[in-house]
């Protein structure tokens, strides 16, 4: 019996590999030709006298009713400056990246056909942490300030925020961005849509990013994905006992699915836990769901989070 069961595992486990060497050969054969642009240097190094030139080409990034000389001063700015010069000592040159993001706009391809493979213009911000690489259409904009490393000197935030300002971070943030567009959007806000809504935006990046660790594409350190693996069956029947799956109670998206630097259940353990469990929760459940029912991504992104839980036959691992 064991033997039998070792290789049905086998086969099954084989299966899987075999198919994902297929769509990674499909994905290579793909042609794709990322352009960069590189506004942030263009900005800095243009004469001040020339500003008129680098609106009329870059008009999205200059709006209305500001004169010149708010622009002027910004080039001038010493602390801009100074931010300007650690950006390009980190990004000299956007090589790595550009590899990344060709291999992430081929997949995108595979995907999704129809999509046509955006412009890329890098820019130095306000350093918004929650507004990072963005996605619209024909343009991806990547604030580089933003991807310095967790422990530069400009940063003055909380790890679980600062944990993420990495170069590793952006092409997992332009996937989070670009699902937006692609997975319906939560109307219902109870618990449950919030874990799946999410849940489906990580699968999407289990599709886009296959070499990514889920540390990477959750955003978490590898020990708390590992908390989150030790301690999946206990979260399970917390949610489960405390009823929470449908509730509308809003107080429980800070608790476990907005950032945070720790989740909480109230108990002796959210000094060890990592924040947006829910969410991780919900990335199961959608794994789970893919696994054991034959639809499509465009099913998934549109199938309400009910019947998603109803048929994912999700059991956590104990």
């Amino acid at each position: 019996m064991k033997t039998h069961l070792f290789l049905i595992v086998f086969c099954l486990f084989f299966l899987s590999c075999d198919k994902k060497h297929t769509i990674e050969n499909a994905v290579d054969k793909i042609p794709v030709e990322v352009e960069v642009v590189r506004f942030d240097k263009i900005f800095f190094e243009t004469p001040t006298q020339e500003i008129g030139k680098i609106k009329k080409k870059f008009p999205y990034f200059f709006p209305g009713g500001n004169d010149d000389s708010v622009w002027i001063n910004k080039m001038q700015n010493p602390l801009w400056r100074e931010l300007y010069v650690e950006v390009q000592k980190k990004y000299p040159d956007l090589n790595p990246v550009k590899k990344d993001l060709n291999s992430l706009f081929k997949h995108i391809k595979y995907y999704f056909p129809k999509t046509k493979t955006p412009k890329v213009i890098t820019i130095i911000s306000e350093m918004d942490y929650n507004t990072k690489a963005i996605y619209a259409d024909s343009l991806v904009i990547i604030p580089l300030e933003l991807y310095l490393g967790k422990n530069h000197k400009f940063y003055q935030f909380p790890n679980y925020i600062s944990q993420n300002l990495e170069q590793g971070q952006i092409i997992p943030d332009i996937v989070s961005s670009f699902s937006i567009g692609k997975i319906a959007p939560v109307t219902d806000k109870n618990f449950l849509n919030q874990m799946v809504y999410f849940g489906k935006q990580l699968y999407l990046k289990d599709l886009l990013l296959p070499d990514y660790s889920d540390a990477d594409k959750m955003g978490y350190t590898a020990e708390q994905i590992k908390w989150c693996q030790e301690n999946e069956s206990y979260m399970w029947r917390y949610f489960i006992e405390k009823e929470i799956f449908y509730s509308d109670e809003q107080k429980l998206l800070p608790r476990f699915i907005n950032a945070a630097p720790f989740s909480k259940f109230y108990l002796e353990i959210d000094n060890e836990s990592p924040g947006r469990v829910g969410t991780w929760i919900g990335w199961q459940i959608v794994r789970s769901y893919m696994k054991n029912n034959d639809v499509t991504l465009a099913d998934l992104f549109k199938t309400d989070a009910k019947e998603i839980f109803g048929k994912s036959k999700y059991k956590p691992k104990k």
